[in-house]
């Protein structure tokens, strides 16, 4: 292939979403926004005084929020993302600059931890700050809402095929050496050799190769390094919030692959839903019927539902969505204060359409706490649908994907009374 001929391609994938954006803007008007959000940056789940003290001999980031709660930086990037979101929807016409939205245009609804209302509520001051939106939540702060955390089935059957999906998905091999891998690097980065934990329990065996789903067929694995998971997210936080490099890795010297590699622990349980079906659709079926609620709701605008990257990490897959990578992001699939945005349009023939894209601050804006613009925009990485078609502009049908996320709820619902 000439030169000449690369330069051209080159250049046609540069300005391609350019100006499929554009032909959405111009060609489609945009009639109604859903945005699924994980929280923002928060505190470890495990306090100072827990376990997780004791698996390294050196002081963890000394954080200015209670365990679980969503930090200062996290709260900031909230809003700078708030303030990017209504720059954009008011160049699309679908927000009135410094204007209330009427009644019932805009919800928003979180699941009833501090750290997703408090999510909600950062978004909503950048996104409508001359509005007091109200943050729907349903239990008491810090209960589970069973629309985002609902209980796995208490199903044998749903056990049973969850194990099988898992077994023949081939994952086993592949969990276990990245596992392993992980687990090695991570190791090195805490000096676990050195830490308390160690002199009481000795290192973990990781040479053991039973890997499976959880007991109850829900998200999460049985593994051999499930004590250092909490220290796989500890230290990914404090990556984020800690802009010394060092001192974000207690003094080693660590590369942006060699976070990916820390990160991943923490994510193995939940991503592998992406290959599990079943399970993911039996946890995904309450918020997705929120979803469908929402899309079909003619009188509403704007949508923002805040939950965990599990509740991504169920929906996506649900949804069927082809697999994806996210450059510049450290964690590989749900990464931190990450957006699955569903937009649907109306085209020039009166019709619907609908696109989905995953929209999230990179590691280095969230480190850097980057004012997002429409110039410097969060990455954005739009997703495909499995056995769906596209228009020429990149556009699913709606009534298609609305009878996709109704399959998904029905598939999911079965489950409820199975014995």
């Amino acid at each position: 292939m000439s030169k000449k001929i690369i330069l051209f391609l080159s250049l046609w994938l540069l300005l391609f979403p350019l100006a499929s954006q554009a032909a959405e803007k111009n060609d489609y008007p945009l009639k109604q926004v859903l945005i699924l959000s994980r929280h923002n940056i928060r505190a470890p789940l495990a306090g100072r005084g827990s376990t997780l003290a004791k698996l390294t001999p050196h002081t963890w980031f000394a954080w200015q929020c209670a365990p679980g709660e969503l930090s200062s930086r996290g709260a900031e990037l909230e809003l700078l993302m708030g303030q990017y979101f209504r720059q954009q929807l008011e160049a699309e016409a679908l927000l009135q600059h410094n204007t209330a939205p009427a009644a019932g245009e805009v919800r928003f609804y979180a699941n009833s931890f501090e750290r997703t209302i408090a999510t909600a509520r950062y978004f909503a001051s950048g996104l409508l700050p001359l509005v007091d939106v109200p943050i729907e939540h349903h239990q008491q702060v810090n209960a589970a809402d069973p629309v985002f955390l609902p209980a796995v089935p208490d199903s044998e059957q749903f056990r049973q095929q969850v194990q099988k999906e898992f077994d023949q998905s081939g994952l086993q091999n592949t969990l276990l050496q990245r596992g392993r891998r992980s687990c090695t690097l991570l190791m090195q980065t805490l000096d676990f050799d050195k830490s308390a934990y160690v002199r009481q329990h000795g290192l973990p065996d990781l040479s053991k190769k039973d890997i499976a789903p959880a007991k109850n067929g829900g998200p999460g694995l049985r593994t051999p390094w499930g004590p250092l998971v909490p220290a796989s997210d500890a230290l990914t936080l404090q990556y984020y919030e800690e802009e010394n490099d060092l001192a974000a890795a207690f003094g080693h010297k660590l590369t942006s692959e060699d976070w990916k590699d820390i990160a991943a622990l923490k994510e193995l349980g939940i991503n592998s839903l992406f290959s599990l079906p079943t399970c993911a659709q039996a946890m995904a079926h309450p918020l997705l019927s929120v979803i469908g609620q929402e899309l079909g709701n003619s009188q509403r605008k704007i949508t923002f539902l805040c939950g965990h990257d599990v509740n991504l990490a169920e929906v996506l897959p649900a949804l069927g969505v082809e697999d994806y990578t996210l450059p510049g992001s450290i964690e590989a699939k749900t990464p931190i204060g990450a957006k699955l945005v569903i937009e649907k349009r109306q085209g020039k023939d009166g019709e619907y359409y609908a696109g989905l894209a995953l929209v999230y601050a990179t590691a280095d804006q969230l480190r850097h706490r980057t004012p997002l613009t429409t110039e410097a925009p969060p990455a954005r990485v739009p997703l495909r649908l499995k056995g769906l078609s596209t228009n020429p502009d990149g556009l699913y049908r709606f009534p298609e994907l609305a009878q996709r996320i109704q399959d998904a709820i029905k598939e999911g619902q079965r489950w409820q009374n199975e014995p």
